[in-house]
């Protein structure tokens, strides 16, 4: 196999510079992993709770952290008039997933920071206004994209709804911009910053693209289209997956998986690089990883599988560049993390798997408390998984089952967890937790 991949992320150097810690999706690499040490391993409403801090509005977006400040996105939802009610539900008539959505009459789509050490809420900023959005799915929301820091800039993107850039500094809004596309079930592709470059999937029922836009300005970069699709069926050619930028061979590449192909990209042009037909998934979610020469992704929606694609891939592939597929037990949207020669994964039903990442192999396959939309984090020497009925289970690495704990907080557990020295940071759909080693019960800002 060639040599391992290098995250290449968000110009590390620079963000690093300006002080962010845990500037995107998954982290600073992308990946899903923390340097961060003294992590606690239980915790609870009372136990090791430093602070916990109300946030408005509804949204699953993870957290970002730079400048002694998190920041999420979130949706404020406004309640629907009757008639505006029975023209929503005239809109999602013959749909068959209309008894999964949720109705509303208008949004606020807002970015609010909250003081890394007090938890205090420092920022609340309007960012959209949208009338009679399209109804989203219950296991969605309007904020879902997770929202990418680089240098002094917040941008936070809401699929169609719109995208945003935030001076962090002040909260001016610097620019806006519109990528078009029918979500379907709402948006979930979270932007990256490679350079001087916003990229984004738009990987829609009607249409699908990616596009970059100038970090600076917001004005169109590139724009590459996704490879043609089969079947007529809209709904099966949408995905929420978000890039991974990794340095191979000396080549930064933005792997992106989308409904049917996972593509790489120029990140500087949007140049397709190699492109795989991985199946007739669809509505992908998972982040692809990468190590051990090869690159990890998941195929979504229809019949989950774990795709292992040697990084020597090059042009339109085929299965003699697949080392493996796994298929029992894979997730729809939680994505992989890799630790070593070994990678875990956990099913939207709560199926925790070890594998080995060079062949595929089952080490261990063992139930884990609930289900699971938020992605793993390993820091600290250990794995942390957090579910949809506001449980963390923390697993301790290796080719044998250890569970350390299992951790209660109120709410559902949506967004994936981010974690800085002596910290874990969660959110729930009302609120922020700062857990910490030895904190007593801290203070609650309801």
């Amino acid at each position: 196999m060639a040599g391992a991949a290098i995250g290449w992320a968000v110009s590390l150097a620079s963000v690093l510079a300006a002080g962010v810690e845990w500037p995107q999706f998954r982290g600073p690499n992308g990946d899903g992993h923390a340097a961060a040490v003294n992590l606690p391993s239980e915790w609870s409403e009372q136990q090791n709770l430093v602070w916990k801090t109300a946030i408005p509005g509804r949204g699953w977006s993870s957290p970002v952290i730079g400048g002694g400040l998190i920041w999420v996105t979130t949706a404020v939802e406004h309640q629907a008039t009757p008639a505006e009610l029975q023209a929503q539900k005239s809109r999602l008539s013959g749909n068959p997933m209309a008894s999964q959505m949720t109705l509303v009459g208008s949004i606020t789509l807002r970015a609010v920071a909250v003081d890394a050490q007090t938890g205090k809420l420092v920022r609340d900023i309007r960012l959209f206004d949208v009338k009679d959005p399209q109804p989203v799915h219950s296991l969605n929301s309007y904020a879902s994209p997770s929202p990418v820091l680089a240098d002094d800039r917040l941008v936070c993107h809401f699929g169609a709804y719109g995208t945003a850039c935030v001076n962090v500094a002040d909260g001016e809004i610097l620019w806006k911009a519109d990528l078009p596309n029918d979500h379907s079930v709402g948006p979930g592709s979270s932007p990256i910053v490679f350079e001087d470059l916003v990229i984004i999937p738009c990987d829609g029922a009607d249409t699908q693209y990616v596009a970059a836009l100038d970090l600076l300005t917001g004005k169109p970069g590139w724009k590459t289209p996704r490879p043609p699709m089969t079947g007529d069926k809209g709904d099966l050619h949408k995905a929420f997956s978000t890039p991974y930028v990794a340095e191979i061979n000396g080549q930064p590449q933005a792997i992106i998986v989308g409904a049917q192909w996972v593509v790489a990209y120029e990140p500087r042009t949007g140049k397709e690089i190699w492109r795989l037909n991985h199946g007739a998934g669809f509505s992908n979610v998972p982040r692809p990883v990468v190590g051990n020469g090869c690159i990890y992704i998941c195929t979504g929606f229809m019949r989950p599988e774990l795709v292992a694609i040697r990084e020597t891939a090059r042009g339109e592939i085929g299965e003699s560049d697949v080392l493996f597929r796994v298929k029992r037990q894979m997730p729809a949207q939680p994505s992989p993390v890799l630790v070593g020669k070994e990678i875990y994964v956990v099913s939207d039903q709560g199926i925790a798997t070890c594998l080995d990442a060079l062949t595929g192999e089952q080490l261990w396959q063992e139930r884990v408390e609930g289900n699971y939309s938020g992605s793993p984090l390993a820091a600290d020497g250990k794995l942390y998984f957090s579910n949809r009925e506001g449980q963390t289970s923390v697993i301790k690495p290796g080719r044998r089952f250890e569970l350390l704990a299992v951790n209660q907080l109120d709410g559902q557990l949506m967004a994936s967890p981010a974690a800085i020295d002596g910290a874990l940071i969660l959110r729930s759909e009302l609120h922020l937790y700062r857990l910490g080693q030895n904190a007593g019960s801290g203070a609650d800002r309801n």
